[in-house]
């Protein structure tokens, strides 16, 4: 962690907090982020992450935060974008179960190569999968707890928008963006995971 990636997550999380849709549900969907950052601070030098890693979970946060600030169904761009191509919802709450999959992948893979849990690549990414689909099932419930606790502040959080298969959707996106991540970004991964390798005694 840099004091350039501190400053934008700070920045960031101020602005969120300036006038939110409102803020209950500002704390539910920003406080993935705020213990994201807890726990970076504490494993920082016993166990620093690569570049990659600390860049998507600042992506993530940032991502977090603009929906905790607009509520995920009301972001603006992605009402202009439900405008102009006359979509039938606004889709930001699918970039962040996207991202809830592609981000937690790579920090998965890190965690399991770094402490070689396993050797064989085909099940590395078969129990990244399988870690990341947990994730989204396990955010998936707390949407559901809120749901039935407080009903004010169901809506917002959900963000279903009327669609009655969100649910199973949101674990699918979260599917596609792990498995995406993996294709994309394993190369690059290794290549700093190495660099870390190399710097440790």
């Amino acid at each position: 962690m840099t004091k350039t990636w501190l400053a934008v997550f700070f920045s960031v999380l101020i602005w969120s907090a300036i006038n939110p849709k409102d803020y209950p549900t500002w704390l539910l969907e920003t406080s993935p982020a705020l213990i994201a950052l807890v726990i970076l601070i504490a494993t920082r030098r016993r166990f620093p992450l690569t570049y990659l890693a600390y860049g998507l979970i600042l992506i993530h946060s940032i991502i977090l935060m603009i929906g905790g600030h607009y509520t995920y169904a009301e972001v603006p761009l992605f009402d202009w974008l439900k405008v102009t191509f006359e979509l039938e919802r606004n889709n930001y709450d699918k970039l962040g179960h996207l991202a809830q999959g592609f981000i937690p992948a790579i920090i998965a893979r890190e965690i399991l190569i770094r402490n070689q849990v396993v050797k064989s690549r085909k099940w590395l990414n078969f129990l990244i999968i399988c870690i990341c689909l947990a994730i989204a099932a396990f955010y998936e419930l707390i949407e559901w707890f809120v749901a039935l606790v407080s009903k004010e502040a169901a809506e917002s959080f959900l963000g279903t928008q009327g669609y009655i298969w969100d649910t199973q959707s949101d674990m699918a996106y979260a599917l596609g963006g792990a498995i995406s991540a993996i294709i994309m970004l394993s190369r690059l991964h290794d290549r700093q995971i190495s660099k870390i390798a190399a710097r440790q005694p």
